[in-house]
Formats: C-alpha cells, structure tokens, sequence
C-alpha cells in the first residue's frame, strides 16, 4: 500500500525512532534485522517477499511493479548482507511496462516450479509470470471490483497443492472480517475469513511449512508502525486455532509489508519480513526476522 501522508511519516519518524522498544507480546522470539541499502533509482517501496525453503534465497516485489531476486548472506543464522540484481519490471500481458495506477503490486506467491504469483492493489486482480517473465491473467472474482480504493488485495500466498489465497488490507468495516478468496485452477471461492483485531490492516500472508496460515498485519498510528504475525490451523472449510506470535510496540520495525514462512535446520520456524519504505528518505528497508521454538508442534504432530 501506498501511504499518502508521507510528510507527516518524516516527521513522524525523525523525531520519534529513538524510541523504538523491543517487541512485545506472542510465541516468537525476536532473532535479528537487516538494512538493505542500494543505489538502484527503482529500488524501494517492497511489499511482497519469498524465501527459498532453506531461507537462503529471496524474491520481493515493490509496489511499483518492480521484481528482483537475490542470496541473504548469513552468519549464526542471521542476515549479514544481501546479494542481488537490479530490480527488473513486472510486464503486463502485452509485454509493456505498467502504469503507476495499474502496476500497484503488492502480494507475492512462487510455486514450486518457479511460476510467480502476483497480487495487485490498484485494479483488484492476480497475474502469473513464468520463467520469461511473461504474465497471464488468471481469472476475476466479482468481489474483486468492490473493493476499496487504496486498499486492495495486499495479501497472497500458496498451498502445497497450488492453491491461491488472497485478501484485501481493509474489509470496509472495524468490525467485519476479512475474506480469503481461494483459486483452485478454476475459480474463486471465498472458504474462510479472518477476525478483525484492533488497528491493524493485512498486508501480508504465506502458508508454512507446518500447513497453517499466516497473516501479517501493520498499523500506522500517525506517528510510526506497529507489526503484527497472527497464525491459525488451517482446513478446506476454515481457519481456528488463532495465535497472536507477535505484536511489536510503536517503531520497533519500519512498514513491513511482505512475509515468508519457512524452517530452520534445527525444526524452528522462521518469520522473515520486508519493508516497505515507501521511497522515504526517513524510512528503511528491512529485512526482519522472528523465530517460532520448535516447540510449538505443527498440527500434524499433536497427538
């Protein structure tokens, strides 16, 4: 999402990020950040994120139609350096490049034979690109063409049977949940939603290794960000089990927008997060990481 109050996020940001406290609340341990820096014009604005299963190798989109990939260098597990290209175009189906209100994207899935997914925010709608990096349109729910301006589908990640879930960072109501849309290879259903809690609006999600869902939520109080990772069980017909593993205090993090879920060697699962510093000179991209302890067993393990 673009923020439209960017001077008062400046000011907002300059004067307060002295504060920033630790991450409070949840299952998950807070384990490192990183600042990526770069040269690139187009670098910036990141809202999407996916990492290879062994947390090793990234892929992240900015909202100016913008993708690029590359290593995360590490040492004891945490993010040192970061290794990547220029940030190449996301092309629309006609090969051009795409026009700032139409090339919002925000949400990003990889399958496992390297197609990526793509949610975009401007015009409610998912694309696929393959290895060329040519881009199909999929299907367009109805729901699609209602949704709000400025707060679209945000969110989008895949199952291990290839199966798209997205939704919008706003339900249009405090009190109304958010849909989760579902595309099976044929259509759009909506299996489930998600309660609203608080202030926090949805801006990423991925499904893990351990098959549960997770969402990623930020709220902008007018003064900073605040983050939060909620996990839930998930089935065919709906989602329980809901768990808050993080919830951080005012400018503990920048705008992290984009989530990946995968598991470290020793069984923990690992929370890694991009931001989107919405080509702010006050603001940063960060990469940053949370650990949920191996402890806290996936469902097929429960007895």
């Amino acid at each position: 999402m673009r923020l439209r109050t960017r001077g008062a996020i400046s000011a907002a940001l300059a004067g307060f990020l002295a504060l920033a406290a630790a991450a409070s609340g949840g299952e998950a341990r807070f384990s490192g950040s990183f600042t990526w820096k770069s040269a690139d014009p187009a670098f910036g604005g990141f809202s999407g994120l996916e990492l290879s299963e062994d947390g090793s190798r990234f892929t992240a989109i900015s909202d100016r139609a913008g993708i690029v990939s590359g290593r995360l260098l590490r040492e004891n597990g945490q993010i040192v350096g970061v290794e990547a290209g220029p940030l190449a175009p996301l092309l629309d189906t006609k090969g051009r490049e795409q026009r700032t209100h139409l090339g919002d994207s925000e949400g990003l899935a990889v399958a496992p034979d390297g197609r990526r997914f793509v949610s975009f925010e401007g015009r409610g709608r998912v694309w696929v690109y393959d290895a060329q990096g040519v881009a199909t349109r999929l299907p367009r729910a109805e729901a699609f063409q209602n949704l709000q301006g400025n707060s679209g589908l945000e969110a989008l990640a895949i199952d291990a049977e290839g199966r798209l879930y997205t939704l919008p960072e706003r339900s249009g109501e405090l009190t109304r949940p958010f849909p989760v849309w579902r595309y099976d290879g044929r259509g759009w259903t909506q299996p489930f939603e998600i309660p609203r809690r608080g202030g926090f609006l949805a801006v990423g999600a991925d499904i893990g290794p351990d098959g549960r869902f997770y969402l990623l939520e930020r709220e902008f109080t007018g003064f900073g960000f605040r983050s939060r990772v909620r996990r839930f069980d998930m089935t065919d017909t709906g989602l329980d089990g809901e768990t808050t593993l993080f919830e951080s205090h005012l400018l503990r993090h920048d705008n992290l927008e984009g989530l990946s879920v995968w598991r470290e060697d020793g069984g923990a699962i690992r929370l890694t997060m991009i931001s989107d510093d919405n080509f702010n000179a006050f603001q940063r991209t960060q990469f940053v990481e949370y650990t949920v302890p191996e402890s806290l067993a996936s469902p097929q393990d429960k007895p």
